[in-house]
């Protein structure tokens, strides 16, 4: 058991994916649940392969592609939520929820190109709907105190700082 604090109450509600929208831009963003094929994790693959270095934190995404494609079997074979933003066939941004005990730790990754239109808040929105359509109810996050676009992000969703001892902020949310 955890000794991290979680809100009271519940942000939300959240909607589930999937869902359209268009993104800052007037691109056309759809948002689903991973659905496990050859075609999506390979479009993942190839955006990981184009993430800017300078946006990967506490070594993730890794930065090759055999270690890219370890890390995806990791997080997209088990016991993972993800959801992806596709910009037609191009993968722009992923979003996970990984099992700890009794509750989740979010991860997400918006391509530089799709960063600031938006996506980022739908992706987080979407996976925190999936989420929770899924029985999932308490997630926390990990986030480097400088990083305030991200900061930012988590705070507009509802999540709440719960540990500031490092230079990571730890942030929790209820959904």
């Amino acid at each position: 058991m955890s000794d991290r604090v979680y809100p009271d109450e519940p942000s939300g509600p959240f909607e589930a994916p999937p869902l359209g929208f268009e993104d800052g831009e007037g691109r056309e963003i759809e948002i689903r649940p991973y659905d496990g094929s050859d075609e999506e994790r390979e479009a993942l693959v190839e955006m990981y392969e184009a993430f800017d270095p300078a946006d990967r934190a506490q070594g993730i995404p890794p930065g090759k592609e055999k270690r890219i494609r370890e890390w995806l079997s990791n997080i997209l074979d088990g016991d993972c939520l993800n959801v992806i933003a596709w910009d037609g066939d191009t993968a722009a941004g992923h979003a996970t929820l990984v099992p700890d005990g009794d509750a989740y730790e979010l991860a997400i990754f918006v391509l530089q190109a799709y960063q600031r239109s938006g996506i980022g808040t739908r992706l987080m929105h979407a996976l925190l709907g999936y989420g929770s359509a899924e029985g999932v109810e308490q997630v926390w996050l990990t986030v480097e105190r400088w990083n305030h676009p991200a900061v930012n992000l988590y705070q507009s969703v509802g999540f709440e700082t719960s540990d500031t001892e490092s230079f990571e902020l730890e942030m929790a949310i209820r959904v």
